[in-house]
């Protein structure tokens, strides 16, 4: 794991103790979207030493714009292995760009059960929202050019790249 983005799940942990405590949650829901918020959403559970197993959310048939991007060939299953009725979520992801991911994994969440709250962390927020959709937990926030990604490659090591989008004809 690269050292910047060890440094942002430790202060992200860091606040996210701090939020839970300030709110007497003890027993928060850890949900990450696939792939790279589960990634993001492992490394919390382990610092912040949470029991309650891992839930896993491939939102691919909950986007909005699943008919235009296609069938996705590495579709997987979703997983929440503990009842979100009543619950507190963490919902973790990578990047937070649009919102529409976002959109998507709570509506799936709501389809488990009605939650107490949700909670949206991510690693890397950066600027071109489309929907109103803000996190509570951000590792990072960049300001980006609109031909400019951020991806995080991993599992092992977790790093952070900023790819330049080719120009489309």
């Amino acid at each position: 794991m690269t050292e910047h983005v060890k440094q942002l799940l430790d202060r992200m942990a860091d606040e996210l103790r701090h939020r839970l405590q300030d709110k007497s949650i003890t027993d928060p829901g850890l949900v990450g979207i696939h792939s790279g918020g589960v990634w993001v959403a492992e490394q919390l559970q382990s610092r912040l030493q949470l029991e309650a197993p891992l839930g896993r959310l491939d939102i691919s048939f909950y986007r909005d714009d699943f008919s235009r991007i296609g069938m996705h060939p590495q579709v997987k299953p979703s997983s929440i292995p503990f009842s979100v009725e009543d619950r507190h979520i963490l919902l973790v992801d990578d990047v937070l760009f649009t919102g529409r991911t976002i959109r998507a994994a709570m509506n799936e969440i709501f389809d488990y059960g009605r939650p107490a709250s949700v909670t949206l962390v991510v690693l890397v927020e950066r600027d071109g929202r489309e929907l109103p959709i803000q996190a509570q937990v951000v590792g990072e926030h960049l300001k980006l050019n609109p031909d400019q990604q951020v991806k995080l490659r991993g599992p092992e090591p977790l790093h952070l790249d900023i790819v330049q989008l080719e120009a489309s004809s």
